[in-house]
């Protein structure tokens, strides 16, 4: 008597040896889910197996996704309370849900299938992974970003790294529900984003980066032109005037690759307002702060540091990759010119995401970059009983040269700027 999973497996190959590819491509999924379990119902007759209505139905699904869909991962990317799935070979594949780590219920049949699927992940994007290219990175149709690594660079077998796209955005109001930050921490980040400050937003992997710069942008006056410039496109703009542009990689011969850089030079010549950058990683950073500094004031990007000077020497980092002739000092005046705001995001190892720091780039001081911390998130060290993070979140003030003061009273929005302290300080 064959087992379950043997049953499948068997089954499974004769429907795909007697399968017609160019007939799948055109039916429903109903369509094909109704044949398959007609063939499913006809061969398990022949077998003389016991299989329960509930297990054919299970075939008849696994076997559908596989065709059409992404096969075992794809009752992973229906379920809306995971946000990351991670493939590390065939019997290895992790979740993410609520922030934290745990193991997914679902196998691969074996390397073949889990290969199979990454490759027609590739090709359903109009990107390929094979031996002579063992690596991609792309976005799903859902908007979905999906990194894919094959042996004999993944050692273990194919790698799939999946972040899945929230069909809904999260603003700062959601933000401060789910205890991220406060109501004054967000008032003074929607007054930051109206008065167009250049703001840097760093933290580390999964943080929530992308999420805050969604809520951010929401801020932004309708009557302002928009260029966003992202490796894998996850940035939702509510605006009607926005130019979305997304990096190419090299095709087979290695040509045609454009990249950050490439896409933020050409972006200057497109009249915007503001240039959105998803990600600063290398070079680009040097064009996207003279895009700051020469009239796109209000532009914003991501990055990835612990804590806001770090954020700092990075930019410092990225921008010698472009041009490592410029002396420190020159560099560390276009930073400090260009960047008003870092907003600095931790995931913390209870799961939750926080905004641990809202800091202003003041100036220079001899070779060291001024930096004043606005806000901050101060923890309780006392252990609670359900294992969370609680604490407060803290405010000094603003100081007198800030350049948000300035701003806000060029925008009108002074009076909502400091009522914002007001109440920080009050709630201390």
């Amino acid at each position: 008597m064959l087992g379950t999973k043997q049953l499948y497996i068997r089954l499974r190959k004769q429907i795909f040896d007697a399968l017609d590819p160019a007939a799948i491509a055109n039916i429903t999924r109903s369509q094909l889910a109704s044949q398959i379990e007609n063939a499913i119902d006809m061969l398990i007759d022949n077998e003389n197996a016991s299989v329960s209505s509930v297990v054919r139905k299970e075939f008849v699904s696994s076997l559908t996704d596989e065709l059409i869909g992404l096969g075992p991962l794809q009752r992973l990317m229906d379920d809306e309370s995971i946000t990351d799935i991670m493939v590390n070979g065939p019997d290895s594949v992790y979740i993410e849900r609520n922030g934290l780590m745990e193991t997914a219920p679902i196998s691969f049949i074996d390397e073949a299938q889990l290969l199979a699927i990454a490759k027609r992940i590739a090709g359903r994007v109009g990107r390929r992974v094979d031996e002579a290219s063992p690596t991609c990175d792309a976005r799903l149709e859902d908007g979905s970003r999906v990194n894919i690594v094959i042996p004999p660079i993944a050692i273990d077998g194919t790698s799939i790294s999946i972040r899945k796209f929230k069909k809904q955005s999260i603003d700062l109001g959601k933000l401060c529900e789910f205890g991220a930050m406060s109501p004054e921490m967000a008032q003074l980040l929607m007054v930051a984003s109206r008065c167009r400050l250049n703001i840097l937003i760093s933290g580390g992997t999964g943080s929530g980066k992308t999420t805050m710069l969604n809520a951010l942008s929401q801020f932004i006056s309708e009557k302002e032109r928009i260029i966003t410039i992202e490796d894998a496109a996850e940035l939702k703009m509510q605006q009607p005037h926005v130019v979305r542009l997304e990096t190419r990689t090299a095709g087979i011969e290695n040509t045609g690759l454009i990249n950050q850089r490439d896409l933020v030079i050409n972006s200057l010549r497109m009249r915007p307002d503001r240039i959105i950058v998803g990600e600063c990683r290398g070079p680009e950073a040097f064009e996207m702060l003279q895009a700051m500094n020469t009239g796109h004031d209000g532009s914003m990007s991501t990055l990835h540091a612990n804590t806001p000077r770090d954020a700092m020497a990075r930019v410092e980092s990225m921008v010698m990759m472009a041009n490592n002739n410029l002396p420190l000092e020159a560099i560390r005046r276009t930073i400090v010119s260009a960047v008003d705001l870092v907003i600095q995001i931790s995931r913390l190892h209870d799961g939750s995401r926080k905004v641990m720091s809202i800091t202003e780039v003041i100036g220079l001081e001899g070779n060291n970059v001024v930096m004043e911390e606005i806000f901050r998130f101060q923890p309780n060290y006392q252990q609670a009983e359900d294992n969370k993070i609680r604490g407060n979140f803290v405010t000094a003030g603003l100081m007198q040269r800030s350049v948000l003061v300035e701003k806000a009273k060029f925008f009108g929005l002074e009076d909502k700027l400091m009522s914002a302290f007001r109440a920080g300080e009050a709630s201390q």
